[in-house]
């Protein structure tokens, strides 16, 4: 994560800090031994901060195992010692992104406003400057103005758009797509989806036959799936994600919109309760706005006002 998009990202985090890193330097500040009381207010600020109620108590059942086996003492001590909880939690490691390296065909899927299409434009502008050959598939048929939108992005980009008409079969956009990406040889193919809900049964359908056409049509290809989450929802963006997961094989998760919202906390809850890792986290509408996600960085840019005073 570069040195201009962590301090974006610090900046982005302010209304988080206010909340929860804030609201738990406070706990601290207010106790001074480490009982009931202490963790009873931890619980509430965490869980104010949209860390979420089971990874809230996950966390401070873990706090309170490590109270115990290093003898601590004073609720200040404690802080240090949280920070390196939640930092475990939200680890990524290379592997996570082995798919950049390889042919693969990427699926960006989430609900219309979540900053879907404008995830896929990132990302096609991330991968080409890494040096990738990149398609996009415009297979969000259904919105007017993604095809317009995915357009400016890989004129943007300097890469090719595959693209149909409103209204189109998004499956035959996909498999015009992939006929692209074999005959140019291209690196990754980008998917923009339909903006689905869980409840829309042919949207979903509709889902899985993309799958279909990619594994009959593409196999050499590794599949991922990224979900795309707007990060000022809070939990109902955990609520997403869990729908999401039980009816399409995500592999990953994009945060967005981290800027200017208190609900940062969310990053911490959608990779602790699901398994599923927070690949790229946005902070912005720019380009340059979006990166691979490094959870040292993001749990010393939320935690930079607690680390300024230790």
């Amino acid at each position: 994560m570069a040195f201009e998009f962590f301090k974006r990202l610090v900046g982005g985090l302010n209304k988080t800090q206010e909340v929860l890193v804030r609201g738990i330097d406070d706990v601290m500040k207010r106790h001074d031994r480490i009982d009931d009381d202490f963790y009873d207010d931890l619980e509430e600020i965490m869980i104010k901060g949209d860390i979420g109620v089971r990874t809230t108590e996950e966390i401070l059942d873990e706090l309170r195992d490590r109270v115990k086996a290093d003898h601590i003492r004073q609720p200040m001590e404690c802080g240090d010692v949280l920070i390196g909880i939640i930092r475990e939690r939200m680890h990524t490691d290379d592997a996570d992104y082995s798919f950049e390296e390889k042919k693969s065909a990427v699926l960006v899927i989430g609900v219309n406003g979540a900053g879907k299409t404008t995830s896929v434009g990132k990302l096609a502008c991330i991968y080409k400057n890494r040096g990738k050959k990149v398609i996009l598939a415009a297979a969000d048929t259904y919105r007017a103005a993604a095809n317009e939108q995915l357009t400016e992005w890989a004129n943007r980009a300097g890469v090719q758009m595959i693209g149909g008409q409103n209204g189109a079969d998004p499956g035959s956009v996909v498999y015009d797509a992939v006929a692209a990406a074999k005959a140019r040889n291209a690196d990754i193919l980008l998917v923009d989806t339909a903006g689905r809900l869980h409840n829309k049964k042919n949207l979903m359908n509709e889902l899985h036959k993309l799958y279909r056409i990619l594994e009959k049509e593409y196999p050499e290809a590794v599949r991922e799936t990224l979900l795309v989450l707007d990060g000022t929802t809070g939990q109902n963006a955990l609520m997403q994600a869990k729908e999401f997961s039980e009816v399409a094989d995500v592999t990953g998760i994009i945060l967005t919109k981290l800027d200017g919202t208190a609900k940062g906390g969310i990053a911490i809850a959608v990779q602790s309760e699901l398994g599923i890792p927070v690949k790229y986290i946005g902070v912005g509408e720019q380009v340059e706005d979006m990166e691979r996600f490094d959870a040292d960085q993001f749990v010393d840019a939320l935690f930079t006002p607690m680390n300024a005073k230790s």
